[in-house]
């Protein structure tokens, strides 16, 4: 257990790099984004690619990403029911109040914590593909619905299958199910890159923490984090045991349920709504608790 807790303090420290770098300004106010891209379009698709080579493309279908799949969706559902009968929320609020309760951060946290604490990328690569592939496309269309807007649909759906983290993820998927591997020196290059995708994303993860919430968002914003850090994982756990998920593969659903709201809600939020602080919101304070939640998480599963 203690060797699994251990995991998560390369992850804290790193982001508190971050952090510290923001507060500073020692890397200037570009570092976010310059890191950022370098991170999503660079080093972690190299990382995922060279990963999933190795890996058997059966282990990304099991019980334990339906237990996910069933904790997210009744996370999301109550989120919009909460959105809609509490806060009075029109249908585009509601759907991203609810999405920022229930989408977790798979890349910049989502895969540190997979290969330092779970020490097995596999689930979080099912999680990556599931999201995008699945999630986003049914939200923007609920979106599109509820503002009324038509003509911008079918790009922001075929969005997903442009994320070169998704991208490179079912490349390797397809290139272990056939069982061919690149020559290594192509490989060793790759690898190199790959790297650095986990340092980089935790130092991006702090930098994205030096901003203060609105103070007239907290209510709502409290609401939807409680959601995400508490329900999200109470939800998948209770479907783990209906399903008789045990073992590695309970914890791994459960700590990626425990995961915080992901960046990439703030970023699809802003293409609709003008005011997305929200969303901006929690995904600060949500990462903020993650580093309590999630280790607690871990703490008692792994008893």
């Amino acid at each position: 257990m203690s060797g699994v807790l251990a995991g998560f303090v390369p992850i804290w420290v790193l982001t508190a790099v971050g952090f510290a770098a923001a507060r500073s300004d020692v890397l200037g106010d570009r570092a976010e984004t310059v890191l950022g891209r370098f991170s999503i379009y660079l080093a972690m698709p190299a990382l995922l690619f060279t990963t999933l080579l190795g890996t058997d493309p059966a282990r990304l279908a099991h019980r334990g990403l339906l237990a996910f799949v069933i904790g997210t969706a009744v996370t999301a559902t109550i989120g919009m029911l909460v959105e809609w009968r509490v806060f009075r929320r029109p249908l585009p609020d509601r759907v991203f109040g609810a999405m920022a309760g229930s989408y977790v951060n798979s890349g910049n946290l989502g895969i540190p914590v997979a290969v330092g604490v779970l020490g097995d990328s596999s689930f979080i690569v099912a999680v990556l593909l599931f999201q995008p592939l699945v999630m986003v496309p049914l939200v923007l269309a609920a979106v599109e619905v509820g503002s009324g807007e038509r003509g911008a649909l079918r790009t922001l759906v075929l969005l997903p299958v442009r994320n070169p983290i998704v991208l490179a993820s079912l490349l390797g998927v397809v290139l272990a199910a056939l069982g061919w591997r690149p020559p290594e020196l192509m490989l060793k290059p790759l690898e190199a890159l790959g790297a650095a995708a986990v340092p980089t994303a935790l130092v991006v993860l702090g930098l994205s923490l030096n901003v203060a919430p609105r103070r007239e968002n907290l209510a709502e914003a409290g609401v939807v984090v409680a959601l995400k850090t508490l329900l999200h994982p109470l939800v998948t756990f209770l479907a783990c045991l209906a399903l008789d998920v045990q073992g590695p593969l309970r914890l791994a659903a459960v700590v990626c349920s425990a995961l915080p709201t992901a960046q990439n809600v703030y970023v699809l939020a802003r293409q609709y709504r003008p005011d997305a602080a929200l969303t901006r919101d929690s995904v600060l304070l949500s990462t903020a608790l993650s580093m309590v939640t999630l280790s607690a998480v871990v703490l008692l599963l792994s008893r």
